[in-house]
């Protein structure tokens, strides 16, 4: 009998865990807690992606899509989040064998083992996976051999405040707070036309809502940004420019600092939120140093992190800091990496102590801030195979990233594109991306991530 796989969101990681399922013979059911696939890509259908099309496919929903005669976008062309789902996901999960396992307005909200609680061990193993699930008609249950959460961390994003705490008056504020990317030059441009306009991070998001203000100056003159940066060096938001591998990428940063330089966006560095208070006139941003900013609308870009309460009911393991699988910790820990890749990972580093379950995609990184899709795509492919009792495949490693180009450690931000996705020189052998890989490798081990050459073109950054 063929193994059942629920698998959490119907995102471009959940989809293609499904088409992989398909391809071995398993059955997979997808539950999603929006309307539609791609419920969160749909948030930010208007933001341009750092890699083009090349980039951007999982080899198995590739082959499920050519199977129905879709012509592939043209390679080199670079998708925003709507044409990811419009040319893409929307065809997978509609002309492919997964329209018949996607439900849709299926919010999960809890994951056990049917009639065992976390307590119990005895029997465990045996027990299926229990599925809660909620939509209009009520709460439901399903059953499954397997789970893989990939439900991702959109909807739930950290707060403005510091020491990862909401501002004092955050909640109270909320009507004027945005989070993510908000689409400033489309359907909410008349919330910031000709407003202060104040944004507070650090990463790609930060700096793509910063860009895009900066072109609505362009035809509202008295609209005014203040970028609000936690560091005290804005060289790392800088990032890589031209030795980024990623062009799309590294111009984000070049441009930023252009516009930094000219005047056009008042920052302030080394910025910790501490208090919002909302006024008649506005809001009041003031930082734990006393500095206060008057804004009329702050966007937070500082991230997400994983919402780990449906899990409750499972034997997870998490590193205590960045809220991910303990293997997977040191491979992804800012703390350690100047540079946003990651050694490609899989089944091994991915598992926890509860046999069955999976955390997959963007919420598998916990609150690490940088997630390439490529390396959500071979994540699914090693756990589907691992599920499906190929071992030997959930092992092999058929992925290897490009450097990132902002692994730069020199004040004043010189970049260097010579730095390996481990953070070091990159070692002779052009199948191991550092000598820990290489030597375990050599050993008969999974080894740190890093195997098999892959075509560059199979990278992407979401």
């Amino acid at each position: 009998m063929s193994k059942a796989i629920a698998i959490i969101g119907a995102g471009p990681v959940g989809l293609a865990a499904a088409a992989h399922a398909i391809e071995r013979g398993l059955t997979p059911l997808v539950l999603e807690r929006g309307p539609f696939i791609g419920h969160a890509v749909r948030q930010w259908a208007h933001v341009p992606m750092f890699s083009p099309w090349a980039f951007n496919i999982d080899a198995a929903a590739g082959r499920l899509l050519a199977a129905t005669g879709w012509n592939r976008p043209a390679p080199d062309a670079y998708p925003t989040g709507g044409d990811l789902v419009g040319q893409y996901l929307a065809p997978l999960a509609e002309r492919t064998a997964l329209r018949d396992v996607i439900r849709l307005d299926a919010e999960v909200v809890a994951v056990s083992r049917a009639g065992i609680d976390k307590v119990r061990t005895a029997g465990r193993e045996r027990a299926p996976f229990a599925l809660r699930y909620r939509n209009g008609a009520g709460d439901r249950t399903v059953m499954a051999d397997a789970v893989i959460d990939a439900s991702g961390t959109w909807f739930s994003s950290n707060p403005a405040g510091s020491g990862g705490l909401p501002a004092i008056g955050e909640a109270q504020a909320s009507g004027r707070i945005s989070h993510g990317m908000p689409d400033v030059l489309g359907a909410a441009r008349s919330r910031y036309s000709g407003r202060r306009i104040a944004v507070l991070g650090g990463g790609h998001s930060a700096i793509g809502t910063l860009i895009a203000l900066a072109e609505l100056q362009d035809t509202a003159f008295d609209t005014s940004v203040a970028w609000l940066y936690r560091g005290a060096n804005l060289a790392k938001a800088f990032g890589g420019g031209a030795a980024d591998q990623l062009a799309a990428r590294g111009e984000l940063g070049t441009r930023v600092a252009d516009l930094v330089e000219s005047g056009r966006i008042a920052v302030q560095t080394g910025y910790r939120l501490e208090r919002i208070e909302t006024e008649a006139a506005g809001l009041h941003l003031i930082a734990d140093d006393g500095r206060a900013i008057a804004a009329d609308e702050l966007v937070v870009a500082t991230g997400f992190r994983p919402e780990l309460d449906l899990l409750r009911e499972l034997r997870i393991q998490l590193d205590p800091a960045l809220e991910c699988t303990p293997a997977l910790a040191p491979l992804i820990d800012p703390n350690e990496h100047s540079c946003g890749t990651v050694r490609p990972h899989g089944a091994a580093e991915l598992s926890h102590p509860e046999p069955g379950f999976y955390i997959a995609g963007m919420k598998s990184y916990g609150r690490a801030p940088t997630f390439l899709l490529a390396t959500g795509h071979e994540q699914v492919r090693s756990i589907v195979a691992e599920i499906a009792g190929d071992h030997e495949a959930a092992k092999r490693v058929e992925l290897v990233l490009p450097e990132t180009g902002v692994c730069s450690a020199t004040p004043g931000g010189a970049t260097t594109a010579t730095s390996s996705c481990c953070g070091g020189p990159a070692p002779v052998a052009s199948e191991a991306c550092c000598a820990d890989d290489a030597s375990a490798k050599a050993a008969g081990k999974a080894g740190c991530g890093c195997g098999t050459p892959a075509r560059i073109d199979e990278c992407v950054t979401a």
